[in-house]
């Protein structure tokens, strides 16, 4: 019998020593579990993705002196460790066969991802041939994250004498996208007739969260393993006369569940690997900044947050109240800073400039310009980072101003739709009721004009999501997506909103990514543009 540890742990891109020392945790805490061999995740001693660090030749040089050492630390058992490699002149994307103190062997990535948020072969050469190690008298074959989604590389191994497949993994979530990894595990263990292990990388860097979900297969394709979401773990997988074995198996988050964990990691990670001491969050009363404070909370603690009320003459009372009783329920620092002084200097300064001309969104904009010049003073003055609070929804068509409430350095919900933003916001209110029932019912308003709200300028969100999920997500053209029962007129609008505001989302924060494609990585539209869509 073969006992495999399965090290689903949180790296941190470019600490090598902090990563070196975790795996070093991992190897202890699986030898005390019994187990033979420890696998980690892709790119675990370095951490992933590395992005331009993988141009620099002395990383390559610094990671392997930080493989030489761990080699050296870890004792009576087998480590299987991902890391870029440099040999020959080629770079790859490798894993490191240690045993005794010594690399015993080394695999190369032959599928190299360039799609989606990966771009492997800007950084990587691919690797051509199968490894197979016998590991406690089991001979393990050994694949990289995209080498199992589609046919090849699997097949290789397998026809290499594998009886055994483990698999190192950096899969950043998406919403249920470990349906889809069941999915292609599945084929290739369809194709192969062995079973397999499948170690996934946990935590955030930038816009993407990792979500673990280690899971094991198998060679009937049925899950005996599966590690839990957004946290690390270390689970044990036993491989006795070609069966799989574990008493490690969680239940699978809902959709919400899965949304709001990735969203809290994401905060989390983000401020706490980049150093700042906490988070501001310009507080409105309504339910994008509602949730983005819940969230907050969550990942740093009360004691980190920082809530800043900024009324206008255009601020609803009930919109001061339920900010006061959230917080209040929160228990987070809550300031309150009137922006009519500043609305009146500027008009001072501006009615000269603007004689003639009839009010319009600029006075709008100059609120929320405001507003993003007080929150970024706060945060020099303090080194807490400021939390954007625009929705995916408003990212898409521009109802969100440059240099005011996209002001910040960290984009929380950029991601989200407004339709999710409610089923996230009623979620996070069957843990414990934080949101007043009133920011969750009243229609939403950004509160710049007399009795305003959002439904002035946008379709009804269900129909806008709908419009920029088909179009952004799906590559639909207008005339597919009228065809599909979509209004045409609702369509133009949006399709021509989402277009000309891509010169806005250049310069927005970076934020979580967390549908299968974001205003991130994953869109590389040009601002400069005058192709037609297809109506």
């Amino acid at each position: 019998m073969l006992r495999i540890a399965v090290a689903q742990f949180n790296a941190t891109v470019g600490d090598l020593t902090g990563n070196v020392e975790r795996i070093v945790e991992c190897a202890a805490q699986a030898k005390a579990r019994g187990a033979q061999v420890l696998l980690t995740p892709e790119l675990a001693l370095c951490g992933y993705p590395p992005e331009d660090l993988l141009l620099r030749p002395d990383f390559y040089r610094a990671c392997q002196r930080a493989l030489d050492e761990l080699a050296s630390r870890v004792e009576g058992i087998a480590l299987i460790v991902g890391y870029p490699q440099e040999h020959e002149g080629r770079r790859y994307n490798a894993a490191a066969v240690i045993e005794n103190g010594r690399k015993i062997a080394v695999y190369r990535k032959i599928r190299l991802p360039n799609y989606e948020v990966f771009d492997e072969k800007r950084y990587f050469d691919a690797g051509t041939e199968a490894c197979v190690v016998t590991l406690g008298g089991v001979r393990c074959g050994i694949n990289i994250c995209a080498d199992i989604w589609e046919p090849g590389a699997a097949e290789l191994a397998h026809a290499a004498g594998a009886e055994l497949l483990l698999v190192l993994n950096a899969s950043p979530c998406h919403l249920e996208k470990h349906e889809q990894r069941a999915q292609v595990l599945g084929d290739r263990i369809k194709a192969t007739g062995i079973p397999a292990i499948y170690c996934n990388l946990v935590g955030g860097q930038d816009e993407l969260v990792f979500d673990g979900a280690s899971f094991a297969l198998d060679a009937q394709q049925n899950c005996q393993m599966r590690l839990p979401q957004f946290v690390e773990a270390l689970g044990i997988v036993d491989f006795d006369a070609g069966d799989l074995r574990s008493d490690d198996r969680v239940s699978e988050l809902s959709v919400e569940a899965e949304a709001y964990q990735a969203l809290v990691l994401g905060v989390r990670d983000y401020i706490g690997k980049s150093g700042f001491k906490g988070a501001i969050i310009g507080f409105s009363g309504g339910i994008d900044s509602a949730l983005t404070l819940c969230v907050a909370v969550d990942a740093l603690g009360a004691e980190k947050v920082r809530a800043v009320m900024m009324p206008s003459p255009y601020t609803a009372q009930m919109s001061l109240d339920d900010s006061r009783a959230m917080i209040k329920t929160l228990g987070v620092r809550y300031d309150e800073i009137p922006i009519s002084p500043a609305m009146q200097i500027y008009q001072t300064m501006l009615d000269p400039l603007f004689a003639g001309l009839p009010a319009d969104t600029t006075e709008e904009n100059i609120q929320a310009r405001i507003r993003g010049n007080l929150l970024m003073a706060l945060s020099n003055k303090t080194g807490s980072l400021v939390l954007t609070t625009g929705n995916k929804s408003e990212m898409a068509v521009g109802y969100c101003t440059l240099y005011g409430d996209m002001a910040g350095g960290f984009a929380v919900i950029k991601d989200v739709y407004k339709t999710l933003v409610y089923r996230l916001s009623r979620y996070r209110n069957s843990i414990s009721p934080v949101i007043p029932e009133n920011i969750i019912v009243r229609p939403p308003s950004a509160e710049l004009k007399p009795d305003q709200t959002d439904q002035d300028s946008l379709p009804p969100y269900e129909v806008l999501d709908a419009i920029v999920r088909a179009y952004m997500e799906e590559d639909r053209s207008p005339r597919e997506i009228i065809a599909a029962g979509l209004p045409e007129e609702a369509v133009r609008r949006v399709v021509r909103l989402l277009r000309i505001a891509e010169y806005k989302r250049r310069q927005s924060p970076v934020g979580i990514r967390i549908t299968p494609r974001g205003f991130g990585k994953d869109w590389r539209y040009p601002i400069t543009n005058r192709y037609q869509d297809e109506f």
